[in-house]
């Protein structure tokens, strides 16, 4: 076993989260800015209840929750009606994917100071736009949250890899120079700083969006800042079955390892590959062992111990995963490397993936 792989592996993704912090929550006083809340959603009737009632207890109240129902063919709209919200209607023309013309058409109606885009599978603890308008006053330009990701089902598990891999190769969390980087369930701007940039008609056409946003708020030397959700911000990303977690990192993965920054991503693949060495050489060692043509597995075992600690590290940094998903490693990295290899595939050949109903070709070129 290559030893001075794994300590580099492990070495180069402690270096890519150094900067990781979860959004402080703050005792606060004086007259809060008006926050537009913009909740993109397509078929979403079952995940608002939770994001708009978390809105409607928060202890610093938005000024309005636009619920954008993107072609909704479900309650959508009915839904967000009920808990008080203005509706508006999305169809994307041409040259648009839904998500960023949803965006764009919630803030072109939004009337507050400043923008706050939440997915509706996001959810936030009361005192979460409190302590987001601080953040953001201490930092301006746009403030980007990886919400915690919540896990309940056994299938979640998989996306561990994906999730741990996201923040890793987004470069916003490293040691020394982070590269500006976004995660689209929660962005947090100015509306002038939002129209100067141009906004979501920048980004129209991109499957990663909230990546490109980010670059063109750097282009315009406006400050980036990524957060980690902790206690404050949340989301459950798949609920909806296995096929949703594979269409979903499918029409991501690979867009994202493409449009990251090359460092940051050649340290995730330091790391990944690690992981994978480790697996290997300890399933090889065990076997041999159990033939009787080797001894004890010693080093094998201790460095798959190494391996799997520093995973359950990362892993409860930024979701509820559980222990024995980094104990068991080798099964969700399995999963990650036929996940990517999908992603890759369908986006060299530009396949749509079904997503809510509506296809998303995976291959659309990055401008």
């Amino acid at each position: 076993m290559n030893l001075a792989l794994v300590a580099a592996g492990l070495g180069a993704a402690t270096w890519l989260v150094a900067r990781l912090r979860d959004v402080r929550v703050r005792v606060a006083s004086g007259e809060r800015p008006a926050v537009s809340v913009v909740v993109p959603a397509r078929n979403e009737a079952t995940a608002l209840p939770r994001v708009l009632g978390a809105l409607q207890r928060q202890h610093d109240p938005p000024f309005e929750v636009i619920v954008v129902d993107d072609d909704s063919d479900d309650d959508t709209a009915a839904v967000a009606r009920a808990h008080g919200c203005r509706v508006v209607r999305a169809s994307p023309p041409t040259g648009w994917l839904g998500k960023p013309w949803a965006c764009h058409t919630g803030a072109a109606a939004a009337r507050g100071t400043h923008l706050l885009f939440l997915d509706a599978d996001t959810w936030l603890a009361p005192t979460a736009i409190g302590a987001l308008l601080d953040e953001h006053s201490a930092c301006g330009g746009l403030l980007s949250v990886q919400p915690y990701h919540e896990t309940r089902a056994a299938y979640e598990e998989l996306s561990a890899y994906p999730n741990a891999v996201a923040v890793m190769a987004s470069g916003a969390f490293a040691a020394i120079r982070p590269a500006p980087a976004a995660f689209g369930p929660c962005l947090l701007t100015t509306a002038a700083d939002y129209r100067r940039v141009g906004g979501h008609a920048a980004v129209a056409d991109e499957v990663v969006e909230d990546l490109r946003l980010s670059r063109r708020y750097d282009a315009c030397g406006l400050p980036v800042t990524c957060l980690a959700g902790g206690d404050v911000v949340h989301y459950r990303m798949y609920p909806g079955g296995w096929r949703t977690l594979v269409d979903g990192w499918t029409k991501n993965l690979a867009a994202g390892a493409t449009a990251a920054s090359p460092w940051a991503v050649a340290g995730t693949v330091l790391w990944v590959g690690a992981h994978a060495a480790v697996a290997w050489a300890t399933a090889a060692a065990v076997l041999r062992w159990v033939l009787r043509s080797g001894g004890p597995p010693v080093l094998e075992l201790a460095a798959w111990t190494a391996v799997a600690a520093h995973l359950a590290w990362l892993l409860r940094r930024v979701g509820s995963f559980r222990i024995w998903t980094a104990i068991a490693f080798p099964v969700p990295l399995a999963a990650f490397v036929a996940l990517f290899a999908r992603s890759a595939a369908w986006r060299i050949t530009r396949r749509a993936v079904p997503w809510r109903g509506r296809p998303v070709r995976v291959g659309r070129q990055a401008r």
